[in-house]
């Protein structure tokens, strides 16, 4: 059979009647188109339910970690303190030295340097305590003298 033969039954089933001259004999046209039907019933409330269920997913794989996330960075953004290290989403690490309205936040990055970012502009908090942990954890390296003699 071929495609445009296929596409053409196709055509007539979804139509809910039958392709002419592919009834069994002894039926008519009704009971074909009724048997036809019950299939298709059951397939529409299949693809049915597979077109419900992708939006469902689509919330809890995409919509709710995303807002999860926000509802994290907010918060972050709330607790905030004068003295606490920070880093901003352009990788600008420093000191929050004071706040200016509700959305400004001045921030030391240097020895009498500072500058006046957005409060959405911080990405997060930098932990400090682990910093001087691996500072004196470090080994001692031995300098060795390169020098080749002739």
């Amino acid at each position: 059979m071929s495609y445009s033969a296929l596409m053409a039954h196709a055509g007539f089933l979804l139509a809910g009647t039958s392709s002419p001259g592919t009834n069994p004999p002894g039926t008519t046209a009704s009971t074909a188109a009724e048997d036809d039907n019950g299939g298709s019933a059951v397939g529409a409330i299949v693809q049915l339910g597979i077109l419900l269920l992708i939006p469902v997913g689509m919330y809890f794989l995409m919509i709710r970690p995303q807002r999860r996330r926000m509802r994290e960075q907010q918060s972050l953004q709330k607790e905030l303190g004068i003295g606490d290290e920070i880093v901003t989403n352009s990788g600008i690490y420093g000191f929050i030295t004071g706040f200016e309205n509700d959305d400004r936040v001045w921030v030391e990055i240097d020895d009498d340097v500072q500058i006046r970012i957005a409060r959405a502009a911080i990405q997060g908090k930098t932990d400090t305590s682990i910093q001087g942990k691996t500072d004196s954890s470090k080994p001692a390296t031995e300098s060795t003298d390169r020098t080749t003699s002739s």
